[in-house]
């Protein structure tokens, strides 16, 4: 059964380009003009990815983002003029799981949302597999049959990237982790260049599990290398 992308931009000419491409490889394209018409889509359709632009009359893609982030875990990129630094950590730390500039290559759109999908497909087939181990650090229980996180018994809803990463540190408390070895295990990509993309996801992580995100317990940065996860006998009071 054909993936279902949903497209999301005010230039009509942007959308049927795209159209052009979803179809060529046998996607199932649906369209919205502005962000409330996106999110009439969203609650009538099945839909297996979505792609928007953040500027959009009515509802602009950041509080689409957010807004979708409540109820729908499904794959966004987000594509936009706004190439600014700052907008795609933005649009990262909202939900998104990738970003594109324009001007952008049709062809790198498509290599993006082919990546996503396969990620996303990975991440359910997860959460299908029988294994009922866990993993526990502190007060957090990482459950690798929900692919769920708990902290003092209250779940944590994790994206695909946050739960491979969890999955990673977890495992091996107190080792050292690069850049280069935390994006090729999460995006499972080799790592050409420093995108933040790891500072981000990063930060959103600490955001979940810290009680002080600026003071981080679990996930310690290790200045000139990379990353660490706090061993159990470092937690306790």
């Amino acid at each position: 059964m054909p993936k279902t992308i949903l497209v999301v931009d005010d230039d009509p000419d942007i959308i049927d380009m795209l159209k052009l491409y979803l179809d060529a490889e046998g996607y199932k394209t649906l369209a919205a003009f502005d962000g409330k018409a996106a999110l009439e889509q969203l609650r009538s359709k099945h839909v297996d990815l979505a792609l928007f632009d953040i500027m959009m009359p009515f509802i602009d893609g950041f509080q689409l983002l957010r807004m979708m982030r409540q109820d729908y875990k499904i794959p966004v990129i987000l594509i936009s003029a706004k190439n600014q630094e700052i907008d795609k950590i933005t649009g990262l730390k909202l939900g998104a799981d990738d970003y594109v500039s324009k001007p952008f290559s049709p062809l790198e759109v498509m290599a993006r949302i082919q990546a996503q999908l396969r990620r996303s497909c990975e991440f359910n087939e997860l959460l299908e597999a029988p294994a009922v181990s866990e993993t526990c650090v502190g007060d957090l229980q990482l459950d690798h049959r929900e692919c769920m996180l708990y902290i003092k018994g209250t779940p944590i809803s994790l994206s695909a990237i946050e739960y491979k990463l969890l999955k990673l540190f977890m495992g091996e408390p107190g080792r050292v982790f690069t850049k280069k070895q935390i994006f090729e295990h999460a995006w499972d990509e080799l790592y050409l260049a420093d995108d933040n993309a790891v500072m981000v996801q990063i930060s959103r992580l600490r955001d979940k599990i810290e009680a002080c995100p600026r003071k981080p317990v679990y996930i310690k940065t290790i200045r000139g290398l990379g990353y660490r996860f706090a061993k159990k006998d470092e937690l306790q009071p």
